[in-house]
């Protein structure tokens, strides 16, 4: 996580997809970088002209806000920055968040005799991704933390 809060670096544009490339966001991890994370995301995606529905939009954005509050929620004490990444190739969309926790989360099952209401994101994260006909995991990161990520497809011309 080195490039600095809010900072876009120049991204690695694919020539055949205007709207291609890696841009990467770092945020402390506090409850305000939760919205801040979804308005740049939206204004990101919607800048470069993505070919991604009103519903795959909503999508994403609900992923950006799931993982960025995860990491806030649950890493802050091991995290001075949480890292979201964006990248657009001509076919995908993916979310990547980074944090130093080293807890490797998995959706919870639902329980419907629970009154919790929490807990729920990353399985909001999965439904999102899956059905939309995505994917999402979670990888370790070199220096002991992780990176949770989501992948949705663009739509088709």
């Amino acid at each position: 996580m080195n490039s600095r809060s809010g900072a876009l670096p120049s991204p690695a544009v694919d020539q055949a997809s205007g709207h291609a490339g890696v841009w990467r966001f770092t945020v402390p991890p506090v409850d305000v970088s939760v919205p801040q994370m979804r308005h740049a995301v939206r204004d990101l995606i919607t800048r470069r002209g993505a070919p991604l529905s009103r519903d795959g939009l909503d999508g994403a954005l609900l992923i950006v806000s799931e993982l960025v509050t995860n990491a806030v929620r649950h890493a802050a004490l091991l995290t001075p920055e949480v890292g979201v990444e964006v990248a657009l190739d001509a076919h995908r969309l993916r979310i990547s968040v980074e944090d130093g926790h080293p807890y490797r989360p998995r959706a919870l099952h639902p329980n419907p005799e629970g009154q919790r209401t929490g807990g729920r994101g990353l399985l909001l994260v999965q439904a999102t991704a899956l059905g939309a006909g995505g994917d999402c995991g979670v990888e370790p990161t070199a220096a002991g933390g992780k990176v949770v990520w989501a992948e949705l497809p663009l739509d088709r011309h």
